[in-house]
Formats: structure tokens, C-alpha cells, sequence
């Protein structure tokens, strides 16, 4: 059975739902704090898929996930590098996007990780946001976590979900290599939504979630764990929901192991 690590801690708070969806999935998930992890970083090479989930690390000061990420840096680079290239698989949604990013895992053109290229920003609007969104996945892409996707509705919670690329030159070479996965759509046309609510951060090219080169490294900022129950989506007694729920994404991370 697919074992999962889950880190938690310090502010981390999507613990419970996120091990649930890996179960759901059909993996073994274990929860281990930070500091346990720290204390004995083997922990991490007994796995097969490493997850930075949710919440407000360090409770956001100095940005969402830069305390957390530098932590991280400090006391275990070279066992998530080893880690990394050893073929496993590495996902973080929303405050672990947000930490994935700060640790330079994401992108990693040419492989290069552990240098910052990317960033989340405040969102454009200038607050927090809480709402559901749709999002498109992109068919080419070699993302592990999204094959065979095409829309899914998932909600978000953030206010610094804005990606930014520090140069075009950059953003051309993730958008050639399908490094962008999923993006804001529009759910009338499902075409990248550029504006506000629909794009709720701002995010350039409609940037929902990026994956380096190989696709075994994923983050987002939608919760695909808030969604694991048909009954749990705002539209849910209408009638049929358009898409499947966020589970579709841990069982593709389940079977690229199979």
C-alpha cells in the first residue's frame, strides 16, 4: 500500500480531511509533526508521496509559508532532495503551494530546486477570499496528480494566492514544458479566466497550480481535500455536478504507483 507522510504543525490545520482523501484513495497515510520529522528526517525515505497541506503556517508573518518553508531548508534539504529524485511524489495545496514555492520546489526548470523563481502574492482584491471555483486541466501537462482531468469545481481560502513569475522568459518556459496544470476557468466557456471573481487572486495566465518538469511535483491553491463528498459542493441538491471531486487527484498520485 501507497504510504503517504503528511507534515503538520505549527499552524498547518487540514490535517484530518487530507489524510481522509488519501485513505479514500486507497493509501496508508501517517501524520507526523515537523519537529518529529526533524528529529528523525529517515521517517521521510520510508514513504512514497510527501504532502504539505493546508492552514496558516507560523500564523502567515513574513508571507504565507516562509518561516515554515525556511525551517524546512534548514533541517532537511538534502533528505527532500534525495527524496525527490529517488521518483517520489511531492503535492501541496494552498499554505503548502504557498510553501513549495519559498522552498524553490516549484518550478525547478532544468532541475534546479531550492531557488526561489516563483512566488504567491496578495490576492488582487486585497482580502481574504472563501468561495468555490472552477478549474481546468490542461491535457499536455505531465502532472501526475491531474491525468485524465478535465474541469472539477473546488473551493479556495486565501489571500495570497496571486502567482507571479519573476520574468516572462520564465513563464514561457513553464508554459512550453506544461508545467501549468489547472487554471481559473470561466464556467460559462471553461476558457482561463482573467477577471475577478472567477480568477479570485489575480493569478497571470490564470495559474491555479504549477508542476516542475517531470510531474511528480504538484501544488495548488484550490482544496481538492474540502471536496471528497457530493454533498459537500454548493450546488449539490440542484442537481448532477459537472465533474468529478477532489479525490480524483489523490487517487491518480495512488495509482501512479501501482
Amino acid at each position: 500500500m501507497t504510504r503517504v507522510l503528511i507534515i503538520t504543525g505549527y499552524g498547518l490545520n487540514c490535517e484530518a480531511e487530507s489524510a481522509h482523501a488519501w485513505r479514500t484513495a486507497g493509501a496508508n497515510p501517517a501524520l507526523l509533526h515537523l519537529n518529529d520529522l526533524i528529529a528523525d528526517p529517515s521517517a521521510m525515505s520510508r514513504h512514497q508521496i510527501l504532502m504539505f497541506i493546508g492552514g496558516f503556517s507560523f500564523g502567515d508573518h513574513m508571507t504565507s509559508g516562509h518561516v515554515f518553508a525556511h525551517r524546512v531548508a534548514h533541517h532537511l534539504r538534502d533528505e527532500l532532495a534525495s527524496f525527490i529524485d529517488a521518483g517520489n511524489l511531492v503535492l501541496g495545496i494552498c499554505n503548502g503551494f504557498q510553501i513549495m514555492t519559498k522552498l524553490g520546489l516549484l518550478p525547478a526548470m532544468d532541475g534546479q530546486s531550492f531557488s526561489q523563481d516563483i512566488a504567491l502574492m496578495q490576492n488582487d482584491c486585497g482580502t481574504f477570499r472563501n468561495q468555490w471555483v472552477r478549474l481546468r486541466f490542461e491535457p499536455d501537462s505531465p502532472c501526475v496528480f491531474t491525468r485524465g482531468l478535465s474541469f472539477m469545481d473546488l473551493p479556495i481560502r486565501h489571500g495570497e494566492g496571486k502567482v507571479h513569475v519573476k520574468d516572462k522568459a520564465l513563464l514561457d518556459r513553464m508554459e512550453e514544458a506544461n508545467c501549468i496544470p489547472c487554471r481559473y476557468a470561466d464556467p460559462a466557456t471553461g476558457d482561463p479566466a482573467r477577471t475577478f471573481p472567477q480568477n479570485p487572486n489575480g493569478s497571470i495566465h490564470a495559474i491555479a497550480g504549477v508542476c516542475d518538469p517531470t510531474g511528480r511535483v504538484f501544488g495548488m491553491m484550490p482544496h481538492p481535500e474540502a471536496y471528497l463528498f457530493r454533498e459537500q459542493h454548493p450546488q449539490w441538491d440542484f442537481g448532477p455536478v459537472d465533474g468529478p471531486d477532489g479525490s480524483a487527484i489523490f487517487r491518480n498520485a495512488v495509482e501512479h504507483f501501482a
